[in-house]
């Protein structure tokens, strides 16, 4: 299976794109009451993958906001159908005309009640009004939106038809940055979860983090620029509100204002400007002048609000909590920054506005209460519409940075980690199929990730060429052993008796002198020569004389055990005990001399055949002998003593 080329997905992505808004524009233009803008994205997201579905679907949204801006506010659902489309599709819901039937009446409740949920909240103030509207709403949509999706799904079902195959196939790869997987790789990672803590949960977890952040922070911001422009808004209104009432006061008059009240005609008359402005802006809660002096407020003028009857002019009240921080500046007749309280009166913006006399003395303040609860409910609506927005562009970036991080790290490093963890060692097949399975995988993704799986393949092709180099150094290397061996035992072994020879009884007695050294040594020796060789190689020849040498080397082996015996010479033998059984040598030179009686005595054997050597034994004293040598000596004087003894006892 090969992989779709960027221009044929993108031109797929765009047909989506276009069969969305052209739907779109045929509803609008025709005046119909459904929407027809969800086709192209049910397309691509039941063709393709999450990703490409729900980019189709934003953009939709997206590129429909200018010419209706409540179309932004929707992009959560494009969004959620291309999910739905996706999870469905990839069950097989769309390769059978039944199951696609059965998929129009699930999208339309789920799709239509999210809408319906959206917009009531979009145009509501309350959840509980949007609540009550959502169930008003949901029957009379509920056909018109059955339609619509019956008509896209539908229309979606047979273009997936007459669709290839192959780029079905290819296109369900998109983004892949490797060769398609076999059944059994895909299988295999899926099941295997060797570490608590894997990669891919950490890159999620901190993608969902920054999604979340970016696009939170995004929110945030938009609303505190929203308050803030909405308060300067309603502070410059105030401050115009506040210039017409400071020209109507006359600040010479203000103690008359105090005095007299409205028994003076001026006063009236300034009050019923003041009611005036009070109620050409629905928004202004509290109008009132007052002068500020140390033992409180006193009144100018205080209008009387809807539910609360103003005080007379000339009374004195305390100074507010609210404006308590700036006494001094108020008593020094100096201007103070817009104050927004909230508490028994109700969410106010509060402006004082000083009034001077010629002399630049101040006066009095005129102080105007905006009610702020008109702004809170707009700012509530606005939070909704914020939240909406909120959602869908977390989606999208989500979607995004998770498409790519399956395709570019994950997918990449699983499929190398499930290739070394499987590669077997057993037999050149074996690996030979395994290093053909890492290169299959042909990762392009242009960054360290490729890197790393070059350096695996590299590394997994030396290692290979290393065994093949191993396996025949192997074999050279036994066959030296085998002709080692042979020439080591050539070495140390006598050629005509076959027992060991000169060579291995020197090695031997090395070892012993290190046993004497470390105080480890118990071990006796035998010497054995052999008598009349010359006289059987001058009667008989030498060929029978190797015989005589040979049948004197069994009885000494058969007696003492073919490993302790050493050939040294021509007709000498030694025999070194060693251990438990130097108690029993004795014994052993005893039936040494027994068989040798028995075979001289017997007459049916030939002269080669029977048997005639002296013996010496000698044990090791640890008191008295430095090397294994001094112990032979001994043996050896011994065995001349007893050639010397059967030659004064020979009669022939």
């Amino acid at each position: 299976m090969s992989f779709i080329s960027v221009e044929k997905a993108l031109s797929i992505c765009l047909a989506g794109l276009l069969l969305n808004l052209c739907g779109s524009f045929v509803a609008k233009t025709f005046n119909l009451p459904f929407f027809f803008d969800t086709g192209g994205t049910i397309f691509v997201a039941a063709l393709g993958s999450y990703m490409p579905g729900i980019v189709v679907g934003f953009l939709t949204n997206l590129l429909k906001a200018p010419f209706d801006s409540f179309q932004m506010y929707f992009s959560s659902v494009s969004i959620l159908i291309a999910i739905f489309s996706t999870f469905f599709a990839r069950k097989g819901f769309f390769n059978s005309l039944s199951k696609t039937l059965l998929l129009i009446p699930l999208l339309t409740l789920f799709t239509g009640g999210c809408s319906l949920v959206i917009e009531s909240f979009l145009n509501s103030a309350s959840f509980l009004a949007s609540v009550e509207e959502l169930n008003l709403n949901f029957a009379d949509n509920f056909w018109n939106e059955f339609f619509d999706k019956t008509i896209s799904i539908l229309f979606v079902f047979f273009l997936l038809k007459f669709t290839p195959a192959q780029i079905k196939k290819s296109f369900h790869s998109l983004g892949r940055r490797q060769a398609p997987l076999s059944e059994e790789m895909k299988k295999g990672i899926g099941k295997e979860n060797y570490l608590s803590s894997s990669l891919r949960n950490k890159l999620l977890l901190m993608l969902m983090l920054s999604s979340f952040l970016v696009s939170f922070s995004v929110a945030a911001i938009s609303y505190l620029l929203f308050n803030d422009a909405a308060v300067s808004d309603r502070i410059k209104a105030v401050d115009s509100m506040d210039a017409v009432i400071l020209s109507e006061i006359n600040p010479y008059r203000i103690g008359e204002y105090m005095a007299l009240g409205r028994q003076s005609e001026a006063y009236r008359a300034v009050e019923e400007k003041l009611y005036s402005i009070k109620n050409s802006s629905p928004d202004v809660k509290y109008l009132y002048v007052y002068r500020f002096s140390e033992d409180g407020c006193h009144v100018v003028f205080d209008l009387d609000a809807a539910t609360v009857e103003g005080d007379k002019a000339g009374d004195v009240i305390e100074f507010d909590e609210a404006v308590l921080p700036y006494k001094d500046d108020l008593l020094a007749g100096r201007p103070i920054p817009p104050i927004i309280s909230n508490d028994e009166f109700g969410h106010l913006l509060t402006v004082y506005k000083p009034l001077y006399d010629a002399e630049g003395v101040c006066q009095c303040y005129v102080a105007i209460d905006l009610s702020l609860d008109p702004l809170a409910e707009y700012a509530h609506g606005f939070i909704i519409k914020l939240l909406v927005l909120f959602i869908g562009c977390f989606t999208v970036i989500f979607s995004i940075g998770l498409w790519f991080i399956e395709n570019n790290i994950i997918l990449p490093v699983n499929t190398m980690a499930y290739c070394a963890r499987h590669f077997s060692y057993d037999d050149a097949a074996a690996r030979e199929k395994h290093i053909e399975l890492i290169r299959s995988l042909k990762i392009r993704t242009g960054d360290e990730i490729e890197n790393l799986y070059q350096a695996l393949l590299r590394t997994t092709e030396n290692v290979l060429r290393y065994l093949a180099h191993l396996h025949i150094a192997k074999t050279k290397v036994a066959d030296m052993r085998v002709k080692f061996f042979a020439m080591d035992e050539i070495a140390h072994k006598d050629s005509l008796t076959g027992v060991k020879n000169k060579t291995a009884y020197a090695e031997l007695t090395d070892a012993i002198d290190k046993k004497i050294s470390a105080g480890a040594a118990d071990f006796c020796i035998v010497m054995v020569d052999v008598n009349f060789l010359k006289r059987v190689n001058d009667t008989y020849g030498h060929e029978r004389g190797n015989d005589y040498l040979r049948n004197a080397c069994k009885l000494v082996c058969a007696v003492f055990g073919e490993k302790h015996v050493y050939r040294i010479g021509g007709d000498e033998f030694v025999v070194v005990i060693e251990g438990e059984k130097v108690s029993l040598c004795k014994y052993f030179v005893a039936q040494f001399k027994f068989e040798m009686e028995r075979k001289n005595s017997n007459a049916l054997l030939e002269p080669w055949e029977k048997i005639s050597a002296a013996v010496g034994v000698a044990y090791y004293e640890p008191d008295e002998d430095k090397t294994a040598d001094e112990v032979f000596k001994r043996a050896d004087k011994l065995m001349y003593e007893n050639k010397l003894a059967m030659k004064a006892a020979r009669t022939n």
